[in-house]
């Protein structure tokens, strides 16, 4: 019940900010909402507030910042899918800010000792008071433990949890009403995109989990250090809402002018983002998913990526992998024909559709850039014709696909932004194929068998048995055939439903008549219906009526 009213009462802060910033003007367009429209309508604020300045964009972006982290992350997101907002949305969602004003230093203090159980003067020889960067989710306090390692204090706001819980639960009721009434909601996969985003943030609220992907991301490059380096991650010094590394010194990527000075070659950073991407998804399908300029680093030593932040990593799946990489290397082969039908056995779009229409559509897209100069084609808007054209043949958005999209955008923006004469099909080319070759080949298979080994050393001592069993059910016609289909299910479960009713109705239906006689006839019980006695209806009815459903429960619930 309180979280209810919690829930409740935030709602009532969504619209009031939506109210505030005039942006209710875009429910009235949605038939769904037609009650919410009335509240939005009769709002004192919608009557008597002041009109915000600045164009729908610039309104939008503005009220996603008022309403906290949830609804800026959520604008981060979908300021990469320009596949489904206008380009002026996006590119205004692109200027949302994380930096909040910091919290008091007593409260993180409080926070750190409460967490590690340890007053924080048993744990750390310096803490630096003034925090050096302050964000939604957390903020982060320089300092040195006791063995003089200097470290990165990164603490959780306090209170946010709950917040974030409560705007999660209210976007999750909303994909749930746009699956449900909207077919391009169901196209869209609202729910499974919702539910994608709140991992993701609940991944950002947890520390830990943030020091697991860290630890991860580091060993993945432990021996390519002068490529990307992770800082270390202090275990003894963590928990949910803290997390203890190793400080870091790096020019912030954004400083053209100090990179510059500091003789960092810019041709060659370009080409590292691009081979740190790649071997990321296509090496070890975990990849940071937050790779914008706040979280680069650049070691001035050796020129080599530092990555900080790791709250956002993205993952692959087996399928996902293979089918991205086959579809880039046909693109760049412009086999059209192979980018069909990899969408189709990936089961992006639907299994009926005309692949040779298909085809002819990713054809148009995709001649037009390749006419480019290579150096010229960016992978990031090719992709993104490609979706907005695929809507046209009902394909589903794949949630895992978000992530990868948003940080290509990034990669390929921070590498064009330090040499726009960049081919990136280049540097990608090589990996991907060498990808391709090793998967394929008979080093992926002596891989994949490797692999599987030790599984089936377990289930071939057992396999004999259950072939012998197979083989004497089917020699005596005694095999079982079950045939499974959710659709038929979910009519047989409709079924029940309605059978259930229908038995509650007619018995109800026999007790009204049933009182209904015996108020008509003032109790006489011995008086006539239809030649017999009314007692004997009152008691053969009931009867009746629980063979009935005895009968009917034996035959259709049997499985219940």
């Amino acid at each position: 019940m309180r979280q209810s009213f919690l829930r409740f009462v935030r709602t009532l802060h969504i619209t009031r900010v939506l109210v505030r910033y005039r942006l209710d003007e875009v429910i009235y367009f949605l038939p769904l909402l037609k009650p919410y429209q009335a509240i939005l309508r009769l709002s004192p604020m919608s009557l008597l507030g002041p009109r915000p300045q600045g164009t729908f964009a610039e309104r939008l972006r503005e009220a996603l910042e008022t309403l906290g982290p949830t609804f800026i992350k959520l604008g981060q997101m979908l300021s990469t899918r320009r596949d489904l907002l206008p380009e002026h949305i996006t590119q205004e969602l692109a200027k949302l800010q994380d930096a909040v004003p910091p919290f008091p230093s007593q409260i993180a203090r409080q926070i750190i000792e409460t967490a590690l159980n340890a007053p924080l003067n048993t744990l750390f020889s310096r803490f630096e008071e003034q925090p050096a960067a302050a964000a939604s989710i957390a903020q982060v306090h320089f300092g040195q433990l006791l063995d003089g390692r200097e470290v990165a204090i990164k603490v959780r706001r306090p209170g946010l949890q709950r917040v974030i819980e409560q705007d999660l639960a209210i976007l999750a009721l909303l994909a749930d009403l746009a699956e449900r009434y909207s077919q391009e909601g169901r196209r869209l996969r609202v729910r499974a995109v919702v539910a994608e985003y709140a991992k993701t943030i609940q991944g950002e609220l947890d520390l830990l989990r943030e020091a697991a992907n860290a630890s991860q991301l580091r060993r993945n490059f432990a021996a390519e250090q002068d490529l990307l380096y992770v800082p270390e991650i202090y275990w003894d010094y963590c928990a949910p809402p803290v997390l203890v590394m190793e400080r870091i010194y790096g020019i912030p990527i954004g400083q053209r002018d100090t990179l510059r000075k500091a003789g960092i070659d810019f041709d060659q950073l370009s080409r590292r983002a691009a081979e740190i991407f790649f071997r990321q998804v296509f090496r070890d399908a975990y990849f940071h998913a937050d790779m914008h300029p706040g979280n680069i680093f650049i070691d001035p030593r050796n020129g080599s990526f530092i990555a900080v932040d790791f709250g956002i990593m993205g993952s692959l799946d087996d399928a996902s992998q293979h089918y991205l990489a086959e579809n880039m290397v046909a693109f760049f082969r412009r086999d059209y024909r192979r980018v069909a039908e990899a969408h189709v056995e990936a089961g992006w779009v639907p299994p009926d559709t005309n692949i040779q229409d298909f085809e002819t559509a990713i054809r148009a897209i995709a001649e037009p850039v390749f006419e480019k100069p290579l150096h010229e084609i960016s992978v990031a808007n090719l992709l993104l014709r490609l979706f907005q054209t695929t809507r046209a043949f009902q394909m589903q958005t794949q949630p895992q696909l978000l992530l990868l999209q948003k940080t290509l955008v990034n990669v390929e923006g921070i590498a064009r932004d330090f040499n726009p004469a960049l081919n990136i099909w280049e540097v990608a080319t090589p990996l991907l194929t060498e990808w391709l070759s090793r998967q394929r080949g008979p080093q992926g298979w002596w891989s994949e068998l490797k692999r599987q080994f030790p599984q089936w050393g377990l289930v071939l001592p057992e396999l004999p048995v259950l072939l012998h069993g197979i083989l004497r059910q089917a020699q005596q016609g005694e095999l079982p055939l079950v045939v499974r289909n959710d659709d038929i299910e979910g009519i047989r479960r409709e079924l029940r439903h309605g059978l259930r009713r229908l038995t509650f109705s007619v018995g109800g239906t026999f007790i009204m008549v049933g009182l209904g006689i015996i108020a008509t006839l003032e109790h006489r019980l011995d008086a006539d219906l239809l030649g017999l006695p009314v007692w004997f209806w009152l008691t053969a009815l009931p009867i009746v009526l629980w063979i009935g459903a005895s009968w009917t429960r034996a035959v259709f619930f049997r499985n219940d």
